[in-house]
């Protein structure tokens, strides 16, 4: 990728963002681009990858985020690219449905390996590369979800890897703290994304989550960029260790369950009669 000009609020900066070649990463990795920053953008999908990088302007470096050397091999290409790591976002996301009764010890594993141990690799490497390249620090986000906060119902290995990365999220910031590696992590609640549209076609779904939801409208995808691009901007350098909820107040009440839909759902139905 040619050299970019030290334009917009990360001029000169260099970003990272894992699982970068679709939702929130590609939109995250998107407006890291637009406002200057030299991006590398990685994810297993080689193909997808390349393509996405393509489209947004970001360099694609294929990797396996659950594989310790193939995230080091990111980091350190990065660096060999550029001189510098400044920025880290972990994106990378593999979520399975599946009540306690019925967990499958390969779907268990698959669920840990990413959302987990991948992430705490990803905080390692990344912020260990970023101690080295600059005295001044970077800035590390993480994508955990409110599962991790809140009880939902059928996300146990999910919600328990969220809630590791949470709290592995507040040690990692204390370790790295005296190298100005700044590490936070924003939990967001159930998103309206491309991805999303099938869940939000549910019935009573929309309903019920706005009742628990006190700012009475549903998350965009934009919510979450903006938050991450302000915690990665130079506006947030006396912040780390936080577990920021993206949830329009969700995480003061509950997430619905399923008698919540389908109650909404039949009061939906009562009024149109």
């Amino acid at each position: 990728m040619a050299e970019q000009a030290d334009i917009g609020t990360l001029g000169g900066r260099v970003a990272v963002v894992a699982g970068g070649s679709m939702g929130f990463g590609e939109r995250i990795a998107r407006h890291l681009v637009q406002e200057g920053a030299r991006v590398v953008v990685t994810a297993r999908d080689g193909e997808r990858l390349a393509a996405t990088a393509k489209r947004i302007g970001a360099v694609p470096i294929p990797g396996d985020i659950s594989q310790s050397v193939e995230v080091r091999a990111v980091a350190d290409e990065a660096l060999r690219r550029f001189g510098r790591l400044d920025i880290a976002v972990n994106s990378a996301g593999h979520q399975d449905r599946s009540p306690f009764a019925e967990l499958e010890p390969e779907r268990v594993e698959r669920m840990i390996a990413v959302q987990l141990t991948g992430a705490l690799y990803f905080i390692q490497h990344m912020a260990n590369a970023m101690a080295r390249s600059d005295p001044r620090g970077g800035s590390l986000v993480s994508i955990s979800s409110l599962t991790a906060t809140l009880v939902a119902e059928g996300y146990a290995p999910y919600a328990a890897a969220k809630a590791g990365l949470n709290h592995a999220t507040r040690i990692a910031a204390s370790e790295y703290g005296p190298a100005g590696v700044r590490v936070n992590v924003v939990s967001p609640t159930v998103i309206r994304t491309p991805m999303t549209r099938a869940v939000f076609e549910r019935p009573g779904m929309e309903s019920a989550t706005l009742a628990e939801t006190p700012l009475g409208r549903i998350g965009e995808i934009e919510d979450v960029v903006s938050t991450v691009a302000f915690l990665v901007s130079d506006h947030s350098g006396f912040i780390t260790g936080q577990n920021i909820h993206v949830d329009g107040g969700t995480s003061l009440r509950r997430l619905p369950r399923r008698e919540d839909y389908a109650r909404h759902a039949e009061a939906a139905t009562t009024q149109k009669e």
